[in-house]
Formats: structure tokens, sequence, C-alpha cells
């Protein structure tokens, strides 16, 4: 099997992992398990309250259930503003980077030269990472709040416990930074190879290149050149006037040669 079909294979099964995991972060928004608390001492008189990023929720034995939005977006805790907005960062950048990893994917064939499309799924790549990234902060800092307040003895309010939705974000959440770190390995090592050719490379001009052993071996190269060179070279100092009616010829000797005609003044 080629080395291309590898890559094929493990960019697809990257890119499946990252997709499961952005689902399973998407389907965490309008849960609102993310924390419950159940009150009660007995069966029938038992009530559940649970609530999410939005809402607060309560349900009795009955099986009816009450949500309630939060009355007011200003009045919010600067915590709750930030899992909010990890949130929805998380499930904008996981959608990016599923359109850049299609786009650049080799199985698809949608983009130009291989190295453009292993660079747009590096692209690709490092947004599913950044959006594992935002979801695992958001889940971690909602457990780490919800388990500080049931240990602490001096919490005197409503203790709530983990709910299913958080435990949903993490998986998914890692499945995103598993296969966006490796989908970014595969696909920067082929669009960022920049240093790592190890062939001989052709300089930028015509001229050639000059290196160490170019000048070491520069006095046992002859140079050969078009003889008129060096002729016109050796004779560049030599001057001499022409008179009407004289061809000149080509300097053979040190003295330049002329050739009379009949009819001029003088005869040889």
């Amino acid at each position: 099997m080629k080395y291309r079909t590898v890559v094929m294979y493990l960019e697809v099964g990257c890119f499946v992992s990252c997709l499961c995991g952005w689902v399973l972060v998407c389907s965490t928004l309008p849960t609102e398990y993310w924390n419950f608390s159940e009150v009660g001492s007995s069966v029938l008189t038992t009530a559940n309250y649970f609530s999410n990023l939005w809402m607060d929720c309560i349900s009795d034995t009955t099986g009816v259930s009450d949500c309630k939005y939060y009355p007011s977006m200003l009045g919010l805790s600067a915590f709750l503003h930030a899992c909010r907005a990890l949130a929805v960062a998380s499930v904008a950048t996981g959608f990016f980077g599923g359109v850049l990893t299609l786009i650049g994917m080799k199985c698809t064939k949608i983009g130009g030269s291989e190295l453009a499309n292993a660079r747009v799924t590096f692209a690709g790549a490092v947004t599913y990472f950044v959006s594992g990234l935002c979801g695992m902060v958001t889940y971690s800092l909602w457990g780490n709040r919800v388990v500080s307040e049931f240990k602490d003895p001096n919490f005197v309010a409503q203790k709530f416990e983990l709910g299913a939705a958080v435990f949903v974000g993490w998986g998914g959440s890692s499945l995103l930074l598993v296969g966006g770190g490796l989908l970014s390995y595969l696909s920067g090592r082929e669009g960022l190879h920049f240093s790592s050719d190890k062939g001989p490379r052709r300089p930028a001009t015509y001229a050639q290149a000059r290196s160490r052993r170019t000048y070491a071996t520069a006095r046992t190269r002859r140079t050969y050149g078009p003889p008129l060179f060096y002729q016109g070279r050796d004779s560049r100092g030599v001057r001499s006037t022409r008179t009407p009616g004289t061809i000149r010829t080509p300097r053979t000797t040190s003295q330049p040669r002329t050739i009379n005609f009949p009819g001029s003044e003088e005869f040889v």
C-alpha cells in the first residue's frame, strides 16, 4: 500500500472522529442536564432540579416539568458568560474546521495541487483542535465549579451534581483534540516542509551558485572564451590613423599594415 493511500485513510478516520466530536458538543448545548439535584424524602414527594447555560428546570414525580430562562443577561455572573462564549466558539470553529478539511482532503479532490490541499487540511485540523480546546475548557470549568460547591462545607445553598451533558461534552472534546492533533501532524508533514528538502535546489538566478568547493577549485579551472575577446583586450591601447583609400587588415604585428589602391598617391 502506498504512502499516499495510507495518509488518505488516516485523514478520513481523523475527519470522522472530529465530526463525531463536534456533533456531541453541539448536542450538549440544548440539553438541560448539565447539573441536577434531587430533593425529597420519599418517592411521592421527590422533585428534581436541573439546569444548563440558558435555563433552570424542575420536574416532579408526576412527570410534569417546567423550565424558565434566565430573566436578565446582564445580571448573570461572569462565569456563566465565559462558559457561554467558549461553548459557542467551540461550535463555530468546529463548523469551519469541517468545511476546510472537506476541501483539502486527498479523497475529495476539490482543491488545487497536493501542496495547497495539504495546507488547507492543516488549517482545518488546527481549527478542529481549537474547537476541542474551547469545549474542554468549558466543561472543565463547569465541572470544577459543581464539584467544588458540592464538597464545600460552608456552601449553604442548594448543591448540584454533574449531569450527563458534561460527560458527553468531555467525550466530544476529546475526539476533537485527538482527531485534530493527528490530522494536523499528517497534513503538516506534507504542507509545511520548507526546510526538509534534502535534494539540491536550483538557485534563484542563472548564475552559478558559489560554494566553498567552488572557491577551493577556482585555480585549477580553465576559462575558455572567444579569441576576439582576448585579442581586443591586448590591442586596446593601440591606435592608428586611417587615410582615405586605405583598408585596415587584422592586426597580426605590432604596427598597422596598409594597402594602397591604384590611383592613390602611393602604390606598393
